[in-house]
């Protein structure tokens, strides 16, 4: 009799747990944007319970909607892409600085050589 009323309020206790961790759970995206004061977060939760009726269906993309926005860049794309224009020109740099120590090598090179053949004219003529 009392294994009866304990396994009822085992099965009551796990519901219940299980009830509000799936509340918990559905409201992670939310708590997200909330945090990162994303301009949708209102939509992301409304559409957090929306979640709860489709078994959560949605919810992965709803946590990737909340973690695009940042406060600092926003979506991030704009800086991206200034990102990529500045890398490209210190690239650019760095090639016409490579380009000019190998003239600055071969110019160089050519002034050793012309010293060594004349090193060696002067030591032929002196024999």
């Amino acid at each position: 009799m009392f294994l009866d009323y304990f396994a009822l309020g085992l099965l009551v206790f796990v519901a219940l747990i299980l009830f509000y961790g799936i509340i918990v759970i559905h409201d992670i995206p939310y708590e997200i944007a909330k945090e990162r004061d994303h301009p949708h977060q209102d939509a992301i939760h409304v559409a957090g319970w929306v979640s709860l009726f489709t078994l959560h269906a949605i919810w992965p993309f709803l946590w990737i909607w909340a973690t695009l926005w940042r406060n600092e860049r926003g979506w991030g794309f704009h800086k991206l892409e200034e990102e990529q224009h500045d890398l490209h020109h210190r690239l650019e740099k760095l090639i016409d600085q490579v380009d000019e120590l190998k003239n600055e090598v071969s110019y160089l090179k050519g002034k050793q050589a012309q010293e060594k053949a004349a090193a060696t004219q002067v030591q032929a003529e002196e024999k």
